[in-house]
């Protein structure tokens, strides 16, 4: 299953990016990385069946755990592509909500939009070595 971030701004050089690029090394999963202007843009089409994924405050916490099983159980349902996205600063629309397959937050916290990016790379990244059994993960 393809995993597909896509984030409205440009990250261009910053302590944000490597810390992107370092998990996107690490990431064994086929993935691509998009970067939409504040407004406008479009995306490719994704490949069908897909999941949509906002990350947005009204969003459930997941634990790693449950976002690992989450891709596992779409992965072998036969999910093709997973579209995480993004939003610009003042978030997603309601009718974005309303169409989205799952809605995560990273707590209660307002997180800077380049940090977000990082911190999804790092959960994906956490999330594929739970179910590849790498011992990155470290539970209890």
């Amino acid at each position: 299953m393809l995993l597909h971030v896509i984030a409205r701004g440009k990250i261009a050089r910053s302590p944000e990016a490597e810390l992107v690029a370092r998990y996107e090394k690490r990431i064994a999963w086929p993935l691509k990385l998009t970067e939409l202007p504040e407004t406008g843009g479009r995306v490719a089409e994704a490949l069908t069946p897909c999941r949509t994924v906002l990350l947005d405050e009204k969003g459930k916490d997941l634990s790693s755990e449950h976002l690992a099983e989450i891709l596992e159980k779409w992965r072998d349902g036969g999910i093709r592509e997973c579209c995480f996205f993004i939003g610009a600063a003042d978030g997603h629309s309601q009718a974005e909500r309303d169409g989205a397959d799952l809605l995560i937050a990273f707590g209660k916290a307002t997180w800077p939009h380049l940090l977000v990016r990082a911190m999804l790379l790092e959960q994906l990244f956490r999330a594929t070595a739970i179910l590849a059994g790498h011992p990155y993960h470290r539970a209890g």
